[in-house]
C-alpha cells in the first residue's frame, strides 16, 4: 500500500511547504496546517499557486520523490526529479520496440483492446443499473458497436488503423455517456468530449481527473525505468508522455469516468462545485477539486481481482503493475502485453 497512499496533494492557494530536519511542514499565512515525516511519501502534486522551500525540492530530487506542478484546472506545467535512474538497457529495448513496426503495432492493439473492452463493460453496467428504457437502449447499442470494433482491432495493419478504430469507439462511447447521468442531467450532460478548456461540467470532471490519472501513469513508467515520453497508441510529441498516456487508456473508464458519475449520481458533487469562467470555458471550484482528489484516492483503494498477480490488489496499484508487465515484454521475458480488464 506504500506505493498507493504516498502522494500529498497540495490545493490551498498561497500554501508554503518547507522543511524542518526530514520533517515536511507545510504553512498558510505562517500558521501550520500539515505536518508529517517526509520519508512517508512517494510524491508532491501542487494545484495553482504553492510555494516549496529550495530544500523541499533539493532534498525531494535527491530522494528520487517526484514534485509536479498543475494549474489550478489540474493541466500540467512541470515536474521536477533528480537524475534518471532505471535501467539503461530496458530503455534501449523499448525505442527498438518504438521503431520496429510489427511490436508496436501489436502493443497499440492490445492496449487499445483492453481500453475498448473497459468503455464497453462500463456502458453495459450502466445499461444494467438505468430504471429509463431509452437510456438502456442507447447504452446497450453502444456497448454492441465498440465490441463489433474491438473484433476488427486484430486485422488493423498499422498505427493509423488502430487509431481510427479508437476513435470511432471513443465517439460512441462518449454519445451514449450521459445516459449513465441520473441526477440534474440538463446541467451534466455530455455532448461529446472536449477540453483545452473544458466547455461542460462533465468535462471539467473528467479532465481533471484524467490529470490525477496521468500523473500516477507517470510515476508507474519511471519506477520500472522506462520512458514515459515513448509511448506505441499515442504518437510522440515534444513534451508529451505518450507512454503514461498509454497506461491510462486501460484505467480511464473504470477509474475516472466512473467516478465521475458516482460523484454526480450521488450528489457529492452539485453545480455549486462547477465554475463557469470568461470565454465558454468551465473549471471545478476549489472546493470541487477536493472532493474529486479525496474520491479519486478513496477510489484507488477500492480492491479488485487481477488474473494477473492471481489476488486481489488495490486499483491505485495497476499502473504499475502494468508498467511492470511491459517491462518483461520489452526485455523479451514475454510474448504479448496483456491489458487491464475490469
Amino acid at each position: 500500500m506504500k506505493q498507493l497512499l504516498n502522494t500529498l496533494y497540495l490545493m490551498t492557494p498561497n500554501m508554503y511547504a518547507h522543511l524542518d530536519h526530514e520533517t515536511l511542514k507545510v504553512e498558510k499565512n505562517r500558521e501550520l496546517r500539515l505536518q508529517m515525516p517526509l520519508h512517508h511519501l512517494g510524491s508532491i502534486i501542487c494545484f495553482g499557486d504553492i510555494m516549496l522551500s529550495p530544500r523541499l525540492i533539493q532534498k525531494c530530487a535527491e530522494d528520487g520523490r517526484a514534485i509536479v506542478f498543475l494549474d489550478r484546472n489540474g493541466r500540467f506545467k512541470a515536474r521536477i526529479e533528480g537524475p534518471t535512474c532505471g535501467n539503461v538497457l530496458l530503455r534501449l529495448a523499448q525505442h527498438q520496440s518504438h521503431i520496429d513496426a510489427n511490436k508496436c503495432l501489436a502493443l497499440a492493439r492490445n492496449i487499445a483492446a483492453g481500453k475498448l473492452q473497459n468503455a464497453r463493460s462500463i456502458l453495459m453496467r450502466g445499461a444494467r443499473e438505468v430504471n429509463n428504457s431509452a437510456d438502456e437502449n442507447r447504452l446497450r447499442e453502444a456497448g454492441r458497436h465498440i465490441a463489433k470494433i474491438i473484433i476488427r482491432l486484430p486485422g488493423c495493419r498499422d498505427l493509423d488503423e488502430v487509431r481510427g478504430c479508437e476513435g470511432e469507439a471513443g465517439r460512441s462511447y462518449f454519445c451514449a455517456f450521459d445516459a449513465m447521468v441520473n441526477t440534474d442531467r440538463t446541467f451534466f450532460a455530455l455532448v461529446g468530449r472536449n477540453r483545452r478548456p473544458p466547455r461542460d461540467p462533465m468535462n471539467a470532471i473528467l479532465s481533471f481527473s484524467y490529470a490525477l490519472l496521468l500523473s500516477d501513469c507517470i510515476s508507474a513508467t519511471e519506477g520500472v525505468g522506462l520512458d514515459p515520453q515513448l509511448g506505441f497508441l499515442h504518437a510522440v510529441r515534444p513534451g508529451r508522455p505518450s507512454l503514461a498516456l498509454d497506461l491510462m487508456e486501460e484505467l480511464r473508464s473504470v477509474l475516472c469516468d466512473r467516478l465521475a458519475l458516482t460523484l454526480i449520481n450521488r450528489k457529492q458533487i452539485t453545480r455549486q462545485y462547477i465554475e463557469m469562467r470568461p470565454g465558454g470555458a468551465v473549471s471545478l471550484t476549489e472546493k470541487g477539486r477536493k472532493k474529486v482528489v479525496i474520491a479519486y484516492q478513496k477510489r484507488k483503494q477500492d480492491e479488485i481481482s487481477n488474473q494477473l498477480v492471481g489476488r486481489k490488489m488495490p486499483l491505485g496499484l495497476v499502473p504499475h503493475i502494468q508498467a511492470r508487465l511491459l517491462a518483461r515484454v520489452l526485455r523479451g521475458d514475454i510474448v504479448e502485453y496483456l491489458a487491464f480488464r475490469c
